[in-house]
């Protein structure tokens, strides 16, 4: 038996209305992520000087170079905490901090966290593997700032800065100057940002 297109065409809208009810019944049913916070008590210790940027506000894009010098974005590390460090090799207290920067990457797992430390060496850019050679960087990566633009962009006046984003891209705060980054205060304000204690 043949059915008028009328018929047909009213059928097909009761199937996609049918299965679009029935997509967002599941996208409702599903979890969604935790937004990733850093409470006010762990602002202390070696984190004291850190600053909750509240409410959390979206971190630019911006691009910066690996160690072959291939452009990157931060939205290439989507859905990992990022925590960005804006250093130099000329920088004493940028130097002093590195070390624990490199524990620190080396206690949490990189497909969640990373830690971007983005030299600002400019002319200076070659003497930059061999720091990491010299000071056994082993877990750290090395990226270099793009056309000198990294404190523009990011709002950043002091070296150096570190700024800790969280997986959708959001600043959830910062510090100027050099910290202890594998003291227990800071491992548990990263361990906030990854929003299940690590």
């Amino acid at each position: 038996m043949a059915y008028p297109a009328r018929h047909f065409l009213s059928g097909r809208r009761r199937l996609l209305a049918v299965a679009a009810s029935a997509a967002a019944v599941q996208l409702i049913a599903q979890p969604a992520r935790a937004r990733a916070e850093v409470p006010a008590s762990l602002v202390r210790g070696a984190m004291k000087r850190f600053k909750v940027t509240n409410p959390a506000k979206p971190v630019p894009d911006l691009e910066f170079l690996n160690a072959a010098d291939h452009p990157m974005r931060l939205a290439d590390l989507a859905g990992r905490v990022r925590l960005i460090n804006l250093w130099a090799t000329w920088c004493a207290p940028c130097v002093s901090e590195m070390p624990s920067l490199n524990r620190l990457q080396a206690m949490l797992p990189k497909d969640r966290f990373i830690v971007l430390a983005i030299s600002l060496d400019g002319p200076s850019k070659p003497k930059v593997a061999p720091f990491y050679r010299d000071q056994d960087l082993d877990h750290l990566g090395i990226y270099y700032d793009k056309g000198k633009k990294a404190m523009s962009t990011l709002g950043v006046t002091l070296l150096p800065t570190s700024i800790l984003v969280d997986p959708d891209g959001r600043e959830l705060g910062r510090i100027e100057g050099d910290a202890d980054w594998d003291a227990p205060e800071s491992i548990a304000l990263v361990k906030a940002a990854l929003g299940n204690g690590g």
